[in-house]
C-alpha cells in the first residue's frame, strides 16, 4: 500500500475496511459460480424442467422420485446336448392360408332363393284352356304403381279351341285377365257369329302403364298403374272386318249389346261422353269401390246422316226476273185485301164471282213472263 493510501486509511479506517471485505465477497461469489456451472448440467439433469417465474407464484416444485430399475429377468437355460433335436416351425402364412381360401368359400356360397308364394286360386283357374297368360313377376314401381300375381295376357282361347289374339299382349292383374277372358268368351264371340264370321284379335290400346288419371300430372294413380285396367278400340274379325266401338256407322243394335256386356261385367266403363279423353276408345277396370259401386258412362251415339242438308235449288231459267216477281208479290197481297168487300157472293150463289181471286192473277202475271222469256230465247236462237 503506498503513502496515500496508507493516509487515507489512518484518516478514515472504515472506508479501507469496507473495501477489504467487498474484495473478498467478490472473489467467493466468483468462485461459487464456477462451481455451479461445472455442476449445473448434472444437476439439470436429474431436475424437472420448470418455469422460471414458478418461485414468484408460490409454485411447490414436483418431489424427484426414483427411477424405477427393470426387474432382473431370468434367462432361459441352454438346451441340452442330449436333447432330441427340434423339428423346423413351419411358416405362419401357410397355416392361415387355408383360413383365407375359406372365407371367399363362405361368401361364395350361392344364396338360396326364396320359395315362391303358392298360386292363388285365380291363376288355377286361368288354365290354358281358358287363355294364354304366364305369370310374370310382382311389379313394384313409384307411388304405388304395380302390383301382385300378374300376367302377360297373350290370347284367349274360345270353347271351340279358336284363339282370340291380344294386340299387344296385355299386363294384367289375375283377376282383371279372367274378367277380360270371360268377356270375350261369353259375349264377343256369340257376337261375331251373328256377324257371320269369328273374332280373332282384340285391339289392346293400353294395359299396364305407371301413370296418373288420363296422364294429367298430380292426378291419383290411375288403374292403369296398378294393373286393373284396359283400353279397348276394336274387335277383329276373321272375315277381314273391324268394328271400332266408338264409331258411328256401326250398327247401334250392336255397341248397345257390347255396352251392356261390359256394364254388367266390370266396375268402371267410360266411352264416348263421359270425357274427351274416352272418345275414342272404350275403357274397362275393376276398381274397388265403397258398397261396390259402378260407374258406366258410355253415349252410344246415333250415326250422322250419311246425306247432308240440300242447299236451296237452282234458280230455273222459265222463272221471271226477280223484279217483276217482287213487284207481284207486294202487289198481291193489298190487291187481295181491297177485293174482299167486293167479292160478295150473289144472292142466287150460282153466278161466278165479279172478280177473280188473286191466285189467278198471280198466275196470269207468272204466264204473261214466261212467255215473254220463251219469245226472248227464241229470237236469240234465231240470231245466233
Amino acid at each position: 500500500m503506498n503513502l496515500s493510501a496508507e493516509k487515507a486509511c489512518r484518516k478514515w479506517p472504515y472506508s479501507c475496511g469496507g473495501r477489504a471485505r467487498a474484495a473478498k465477497m467478490v472473489t467467493a461469489v466468483t468462485a461459487l459460480a464456477i462451481l455451479g456451472a461445472l455442476a449445473a448440467p448434472a444437476a439439470a439433469a436429474r431436475r424437472p424442467v420448470a418455469f422460471p417465474w414458478g418461485d414468484l407464484f408460490g409454485e411447490k416444485k414436483p418431489k424427484l422420485r426414483r427411477a424405477a430399475l427393470p426387474p432382473s429377468v431370468p434367462l432361459p437355460k441352454p438346451r441340452p446336448a442330449e436333447a432330441p433335436a427340434k423339428e423346423p416351425e413351419k411358416p405362419e402364412p401357410a397355416k392361415q392360408a387355408p383360413a383365407e381360401t375359406a372365407k371367399p368359400a363362405e361368401t361364395a356360397k350361392p344364396v338360396e332363393p326364396a320359395t315362391p308364394p303358392p298360386p292363388s286360386a285365380c291363376r288355377l283357374a286361368l288354365t290354358e284352356e281358358i287363355a294364354i297368360a304366364p305369370s310374370i313377376p310382382d311389379i313394384h314401381g313409384p307411388g304405388g304403381c304395380g302390383g301382385e300375381d300378374l300376367v302377360r295376357l297373350e290370347a284367349v282361347v274360345l270353347p271351340d279351341k279358336h284363339q282370340v289374339a291380344l294386340k299387344p299382349a296385355a299386363i294384367l292383374r289375375c283377376k282383371m285377365a279372367s274378367a277380360i277372358a270371360d268377356w270375350v268368351r261369353t259375349d264377343v264371340a256369340p257376337l261375331a257369329t251373328s256377324l257371320g264370321s269369328v273374332i280373332s284379335v282384340l285391339d289392346n290400346f293400353d294395359s299396364f302403364e305407371c301413370r296418373g288419371r288420363n296422364r294429367v300430372a298430380g292426378a291419383p294413380l290411375s288403374e292403369h298403374g296398378r294393373a286393373n285396367a284396359l283400353d279397348v278400340r276394336a274387335l277383329k274379325l276373321a272375315n277381314g272386318q273391324s268394328i271400332s266401338l266408338t264409331d258411328r256407322t256401326v250398327s247401334r243394335d250392336l255397341r248397345e249389346s257390347v255396352l251392356h256386356a261390359v256394364c254388367a261385367r266390370f266396375m268402371t266403363v267410360l266411352g264416348p261422353g263421359s270425357d274427351w279423353y274416352h272418345e275414342d276408345h272404350i275403357h274397362l277396370d275393376l276398381m274397388e269401390r265403397h258398397n261396390n259401386y259402378k260407374i258406366c258412362q258410355w253415349n252410344v251415339w246415333d250415326p250422322l246422316p250419311q246425306i247432308a242438308p240440300l242447299l236451296p235449288a237452282g234458280r230455273p231459267d222459265e222463272a221471271p226476273p226477280r223484279e217483276v216477281a217482287a213487284k207481284s208479290d207486294a202487289a198481291g197481297p193489298a190487291k187481295s185485301d181491297a177485293a174482299k168487300p167486293d167479292t160478295a157472293e150473289p144472292e142466287g150463289g150460282d153466278a161466278e164471282p165479279a172478280t177473280k181471286p188473286p191466285a189467278t192473277k198471280q198466275l196470269e202475271t207468272k204466264k204473261l213472263a214466261t212467255k215473254k222469256l220463251e219469245t226472248k230465247k227464241l229470237e236469240t236462237k234465231k240470231r245466233r
